[in-house]
């Protein structure tokens, strides 16, 4: 008689692991959140939004002064600006303006101009992008040419020249079109940002119009609109999120440059390449230094946080990445 010692009863269902199944916004938040450093440039970009958008509620009823508002107590004898202290955070300006307050809405404006422009460069980019790299021949050397001639212009000169041009009168230019101020600074940067964009979708859309999935919705007789709309564009997410991301802060640097010349936005709106003009052109940040001090450590924390955030989607949404 043979006896089976210490057999047990086992079922074939206990040995199959569950399987979880994981969303795309799920694996891609997975991804994003192991990752440290998009996180910090994330939550400083949230952080930056907020104050942008409450910079006037922050003034009120927090500081209790307003951006062009003067404070002679703020000044010496000399014209000097008094340092920060329990009232003013940030000391003041030249002008005894508080300069905290100014630095919220240079926030406000710098933010604004590069959605703004941003968002106008890619739909520009993105346009121009798909029609050359989906229909290709006649259409596409047109395109690109004209984008390589604009990608050789010298684009700061010519961005000096316009808004000194356009800036002189209030009537603008182009027949009253493009006026002075936001919109002068808006225009000129989405003249010459929208070329990168159209070149990298182009080149993603010359990829995606061969794959299987566009070959089979041609063969059921899908319209080059329905293709385009349907299969080429939602594919061109991922890229238009990163790209949007990184050139957001190139944008706030271009608006910068111009306000830093002069050429930006009305002496009267905050900005912080105003507010570094200001204190280089005056001389006072020998004896005031935070007058660069602070704008300037904004506008280097706004541009990297851009940046590590931009990095992070790319990492996150690209598929091939090891992160």
């Amino acid at each position: 008689m043979s006896a089976v010692v210490g057999q047990t009863d086992v079922h074939p269902e206990s040995l199959v692991t569950s399987v979880e199944g994981r969303s795309p916004r799920q694996i891609f938040w997975a991804r994003f959140r192991q990752d440290r450093a998009a996180m910090v440039g994330g939550i400083a970009v949230l952080t930056l939004l907020f104050l942008a958008v409450f910079a006037g509620v922050i003034a009120r009823h927090v500081i209790g002064h307003g951006p062009n508002q003067v404070y002679d107590s703020m000044t010496d004898d000399f014209g000097i600006p008094k340092g920060p202290n329990s009232s003013f955070w940030f000391g003041a300006d030249g002008a005894g303006r508080d300069l905290f307050v100014r630095v919220l809405y240079g926030a406000r404006t710098s933010l604004l101009v590069a959605f703004i422009a941003t968002t106008i460069s890619m739909t520009i980019g993105v346009t121009v992008g798909v029609i050359a790299g989906y229909y290709r021949g006649f259409t596409d050397t047109v395109v690109m040419r004209i984008s390589d001639v604009v990608l050789a212009l010298p684009v700061l000169l010519l961005a000096i020249g316009i808004a000194a041009a356009c800036g002189q009168t209030a009537a603008g230019c182009l027949g009253g079109f493009v006026q002075p101020g936001l919109g002068l600074v808006i225009f000129v940067i989405s003249a010459f940002t929208w070329p990168y964009i159209a070149r990298i979708v182009r080149s993603t859309t010359l990829s995606l119009r061969e794959k299987e999935f566009v070959e089979a919705a041609r063969s059921l007789g899908a319209s080059n609109k329905r293709i385009i709309m349907r299969e080429i564009l939602p594919n061109l997410a991922a890229p238009i999120i990163i790209w949007a991301t990184l050139l957001i802060p190139s944008n706030i640097l271009f608006e910068a440059a111009l306000s830093f010349l002069g050429l930006g936005v009305p002496i009267d709106t905050p900005s912080w390449g105003q507010a570094l003009s200001d204190a280089a052109g005056s001389g006072l940040y020998k004896s005031a230094p935070w007058l660069m001090i602070f704008p300037g450590i904004f506008l280097v924390v706004t541009t990297l946080a851009f940046n590590l955030l931009g990095d992070g989607l790319r990492d996150a949404l690209d598929p091939r990445s090891e992160r």
